[in-house]
């Protein structure tokens, strides 16, 4: 009889268990929209939000995107963009210059955190292309032009009329310290 309670009282565990794994894996998706869309400032959708104004036409409204780029203190890079801002026609294609270079006395990997502000309009800031998207290896003493590619949305609200877009460069310390061991073709190898 006791076995066939614990029997039973293993199998209610297990249940749960099995139970809480199924609702943990459904929450996980909401978790990372909230992650990418409001800590990182990545769009996921191409919805707008509710109440928001939207611009007239989308050839007609132009708006001013400032760019800014810091390093953290670990990382041994200068980091700047090239120009500090420039006017945009919503709706069309732009590209932007940031340059790094490696004050470090060896090879270092750096992974760059992008945010926009205000933060409400962050969804409405499209990259098409960013060197934040992959880890950057820079030799040592070596510097490198890394474009961002970016479309602003129309649907931006009307009443935001200058955008910033910042980067924070920190050191990748995996990364970097497998430069150190890797030998041969599996290196860590830079991106374009």
């Amino acid at each position: 009889m006791n076995a066939g309670r614990s029997r039973r009282a293993g199998w209610l565990k297990l249940l749960g268990v099995s139970l809480g794994a199924f609702a943990f894996t459904f929450s996980l998706v909401p978790l990372y929209r909230i992650a990418c869309e409001k800590v990182f400032g990545i769009r996921l959708s191409q919805e707008a939000q509710p109440g928001a104004k939207v611009a007239a036409a989308k050839g007609e409204r132009w708006v001013t995107v400032q760019f800014d780029g810091g390093v953290n203190s670990k990382l041994a890079w200068d980091f700047r963009p090239h120009q500090q801002e420039m006017k945009v026609r919503v709706g069309q294609p732009y590209e932007t210059r940031y340059f790094a270079r490696n004050a470090a006395a060896s090879p270092v990997v750096g992974s760059a955190v992008p945010s926009v502000a205000p933060a409400r309009a962050s969804q409405y800031f499209v990259k098409t292309e960013c060197f934040c998207f992959t880890a950057q290896t820079l030799a040592a003493g070596e510097s490198r032009d890394m474009p961002v590619r970016f479309i602003v949305d129309p649907a931006l609200p009307a009443d935001v009329k200058t955008l910033t877009l910042s980067y924070t460069f920190f050191r990748n310390d995996a990364l970097t310290a497998r430069l150190g061991t890797a030998k041969g073709p599996d290196a860590p190898r830079a991106a374009p």
